[in-house]
């Protein structure tokens, strides 16, 4: 048994976060080895914009559910690559809508067939075993159980 196996729930979000960073690096390869110019980080962004755009700053970091201020990062790297562009809304300056510039546009244009085949990849690697086929539902539970609990709570409970 691997020593994270061993260890059980002590380092449950250790091994999401080992088999997130795996799935990123692995996804970033193929990108590669197609000639995609593309980070798997982008990736929220991108596929929320892709649903809609423009779109404002606030509702990207409402609906990835990340702070306000991770987003403006995102996008201002994304912004730095030439893929999208800021403009104020019209309604309220203070507010910065989000789109994607041509090369943007170019760009998710090439990683959508790459999303198709990591979703059926992913739905695969799901099937092989019973267990991980209930793997979404179960990690939905948990977080559910998390918000209405939070972790910090429970682990204070218990000492």
């Amino acid at each position: 048994m691997s020593f994270y196996a061993s260890l059980g729930h002590l380092v449950f979000g250790t091994r999401l976060r080992r088999l997130s960073e795996y799935f990123l690096m692995e996804v970033n390869k193929v990108y590669e080895q197609e000639g995609i110019p593309f980070d798997a980080s982008w990736f929220p962004v991108f596929y929320i914009l892709s649903q809609g755009q423009p779109m404002p700053l606030i509702d990207i970091a409402d609906q990835l559910e990340i702070s306000h201020s991770a987003v403006s990062q995102m996008v201002t790297n994304l912004r730095k690559k030439g893929l999208v562009r800021t403009d104020s809304c019209n309604d309220d300056r203070r507010r910065q809508l989000v789109v994607f510039t041509p090369e943007g546009e170019a760009l998710l244009k090439r990683v959508q067939p790459i999303w198709k085949a990591i979703t059926k990849a992913m739905e695969n690697v799901a099937m092989e075993h019973k267990h991980s086929q209930q793997i979404l539902a179960a990690i939905a539970e948990i977080e559910q159980s998390v918000q209405e609990i939070p972790l910090a709570e429970r682990v204070r409970k218990e000492l």
